[in-house]
């Protein structure tokens, strides 16, 4: 009996396939379109001299010869490297801290809403807004300041520019990662914090010796989108810098850009692009080895 119970379960396992490849099926055809032929394609140009007015030619390595000793190429790294040190820091630390207040306080779905209102708002809205807000003469954040009888700031100018516009884009996703957050807190069983409050434990250390750890696997899917949409942000700087002042804010999205559409090189910027792509899966393979993101403790 037993052999035929487990012979219908896996009839009906296969039976299950078909159905869920049709729902399944648009979304594997828009990732093809969309993701795998630009992608592979992309990989193909990089090993090519091509712009719009020919056809590619095949010119082997000579593209990431040509980036590894480019100046402007390590500029990019160096300049993308502090927007994701100033982005992925703050906003980790204050979507955690916002995180653990609401688990704590209140579970409202009203302030949750409220919460996620900046990320719902378009890149280049949020842009302009504050481009407008911290602009050095017309500003409303400067004439603040000097109404304060205080020196007035240049938010974009070439030493702070950075540091701007990564708080920019910490404003606009802090309460989607706190929401992402969240959601792992209220995963981690009551059962565990009633037990480490039997065992005399206190606030920090509950926090450090029970949900920190409980909240790894959500932490590295949390760093390894944000660290990989910080690594290529584009918008924000596009609205408000363009890049400058003096390469200021020349990340590796903007490098790619001025190299395929101003200055026509459009295989050595897909040479770029992979470099970049690279980057980004050596940076989650090591989060996934330090963070040990496939494991849970509540399996244990």
């Amino acid at each position: 009996m037993s052999d035929l119970i487990r012979l219908f379960q896996g009839k009906r396992q296969r039976s299950d396939f078909l159905p869920a490849l049709v729902f399944m099926g648009p979304a594997l055809v828009g990732l093809g379109i969309f993701v795998l032929y630009p992608g592979i394609r992309g990989i193909y140009l990089s090993f090519t001299e091509y712009n719009i007015f020919r056809d590619p030619e095949f010119i082997g390595l000579d593209n990431y010869a040509k980036a590894v000793n480019d100046p402007f190429v390590w500029n990019a790294l160096w300049v993308t490297l502090q927007y994701v040190a100033i982005n992925i820091g703050v906003q980790t630390v204050f979507a955690l801290l916002l995180a653990v207040l609401m688990h704590r306080f209140t579970k409202s779905v009203w302030v949750r809403g409220v919460m996620l209102l900046p990320y719902l708002v378009s890149n280049v809205v949020v842009a302009l807004v504050w481009l407008w807000l911290l602009d050095y003469n017309l500003g409303y954040v400067n004439a603040a300041i000097e109404f304060m009888a205080l020196d007035r700031i240049p938010f974009f100018g070439e030493s702070t520019a950075m540091g701007t516009i990564a708080l920019i884009n910490v404003w606009r996703h802090l309460g989607y990662t706190a929401l992402l957050i969240f959601a792992g807190l209220l995963t981690i069983p009551k059962d565990v914090y009633e037990a480490a409050e039997v065992d005399g434990a206190g606030e920090w250390r509950t926090f450090f010796g029970v949900t920190l750890p409980l909240l790894r696997p959500v932490m590295f899917f949390v760093l390894v989108i944000t660290i990989t949409g910080s690594f290529q942000v584009f918008d924000t700087i596009a609205v408000t810098t363009g890049g400058g002042p003096v390469n200021a804010t020349r990340t590796f999205s903007i490098l790619i850009t001025d190299k395929a559409w101003n200055s026509n090189q459009f295989g050595y910027a897909a040479a770029i692009s992979v470099i970049l792509m690279l980057i980004l899966i050596v940076i989650a393979l090591l989060q996934m080895r330090l963070l040990r993101g496939n494991e849970s403790d509540l399996e244990r």
